[in-house]
């Protein structure tokens, strides 16, 4: 689908016309330079790749430097395709927040914070087992059981245990435009999206 990418400034929320306070999520949604064409007589599909945010010449290389220059543009941070724009597109193009619309409907794709080393409540869900009476003292939150002993004698793949949690790939979709800023080109979306402030988000109509 077509989109574009953008960097996820913080929340906030704004009231609706029946004075409901709804939660929503401001973005920094371009502008992005078209930065490579993909076409079905080369590629053998057709897709727009995009770039945001600008990076600093020393921390780019010839290559990169090379690409970027065939688009009369800098080195960007952030470069992902898109596929599903309407419409004729050149290198170099820049395509704006106006791309979306109050009232329509974006998927969101991020990094999901990362939590680090959780136990199996926090990352699973689970209820904790036991009670806090018959002198347990710190088995509220254990995971139980993990498996039979004498057969199978292992521990199955897949087993949800302790372990390291967040920094995943997470789409929240059917998202509601609530307002378009074009001079400062930032989107206002209801709801949360995933990843920590200043960190790029994907948005896709």
């Amino acid at each position: 689908m077509s989109g574009l990418i953008g960097k996820k400034i913080g929340m906030t929320s704004l009231f609706d016309e029946n004075g409901k306070n709804i939660p929503c999520t401001v973005i920094e949604a371009g502008p992005c330079v078209v930065t490579q064409v993909r076409t079905e007589e080369v590629d053998g599909y057709n897709a727009l790749q995009l770039g945001f945010d600008d990076k600093k010449a020393k921390s780019s290389n010839k290559a990169l430097d090379g690409h970027f220059q065939k688009a009369g543009t800098v080195a960007k941070k952030k470069v992902v395709e898109f596929q599903g724009f309407e419409g004729e597109f050149k290198l170099g193009d820049s395509i704006t927040v106006e791309h979306f619309a109050e009232g329509e409907f974006v998927d969101v794709s991020g990094t999901s914070k990362g939590k680090g080393f959780q136990g199996v409540v926090k990352r699973h869900g689970f209820g904790g087992v036991g009670q806090a009476t018959h002198g347990q003292h710190n088995r509220l939150r254990a995971p139980g059981s993990i498996g039979a002993a004498s057969y199978p004698a292992r521990v199955f793949k897949g087993m949800r245990m302790a372990g390291r949690m967040g920094g995943d790939s997470v789409k929240v979709q059917n998202l509601r435009v609530l307002k378009v800023v074009p001079e400062k080109n930032l989107l206002v979306i209801k709801g949360a999206v995933p990843g920590h402030k200043n960190s790029y988000v994907i948005i896709e109509k």
